[in-house]
């Protein structure tokens, strides 16, 4: 809205006050480039009201899918439930199961309505927008600390339709880049896209396990994703024993990747 000049607001100080304020907001958590943020310890996470009920929320739909639930309570039952998720179904059947729990968590008809009549808006530019600015306030219990950045579009403009996550805590959790490749980007990429549609990239580094998400720009064929050719990582469980037992090169990359 545009102030107006009216005897019942005779003070200019308190409008300028709160605008000073806004903008605060605003440069604070977005305007730092990704080269600063990297560079500085991530922040610990504090959780917030609702985090519990997300999670619960987003566990229960992998357990319908998986038919399996884990004994350990919280954050490291998801994980374990995630891992689940990959085993007896080869890498694209993982990607699936994904992708429908990804659709279970919205109504049928929002995301049907989402993609007709708010995708289209500006070419895509205010869907991205939209969805960048919900990802970073509703999903930091899954992912850690993380805020909206600007992202170069194709055209050579920019649009602060990207999240850059500091240090991913399901990637860092789950300590396998099959689990993150199969069950979170490659799946999430295809349901923006196809049933909100929203383009997105996700480039996670594995590593400092930060994650930089793009909404509006297309990802690359999979044929050619660099994200998708990485090695275990040094944390994996597993991945010392598989390069004891066989010292060729496949042994190094991750079997569920």
């Amino acid at each position: 809205m545009v102030p107006v000049s009216s005897p019942l607001f005779p003070s200019p100080k308190v409008y300028h006050r709160k605008a000073a304020i806004r903008v605060s907001c605003f440069s604070t958590s977005t305007s730092e480039p990704i080269e600063a943020r990297k560079a500085k310890s991530p922040a610990a996470y504090e959780p917030r009201v609702f985090d519990n009920l997300f999670l619960s929320l987003f566990r229960n739909k992998m357990i319908q899918e998986t038919g399996w639930d884990s004994k350990k309570p919280g954050y490291d039952g998801l994980i374990e439930v995630a891992h689940r998720l990959t085993v007896g179904q080869d890498n694209a059947e993982t990607r699936d199961a994904a992708v429908r729990i990804l659709r279970s968590l919205f109504p049928p008809l929002l995301l049907e309505l989402y993609r007709m009549l708010v995708a289209p808006i500006d070419s895509g530019k205010f869907a991205a927008l939209m969805v960048a600015r919900v990802t970073a306030l509703s999903c930091q219990w899954l992912m850690g600390p993380c805020a909206v950045n600007s992202v170069d579009l194709p055209n050579g403009t920019s649009l602060m339709s990207g999240v850059f996550v500091e240090k991913c805590k399901y990637l860092e959790e789950s300590k396998c880049v099959g689990v993150c490749i199969n069950t979170c980007k490659l799946p999430t990429q295809t349901f923006f896209k196809d049933h909100m549609g929203v383009p997105l990239l996700m480039e996670p580094n594995f590593t400092d396990y930060s994650c930089q998400f793009k909404f509006g720009i297309l990802p690359p064929q999979q044929e050619v994703d660099d994200a998708l050719k990485e090695p275990c990582l040094a944390i994996c469980p597993n991945a010392v024993d598989r390069k004891e037992m066989n010292h060729d090169m496949d042994a190094h990359k991750c079997p569920k990747a």
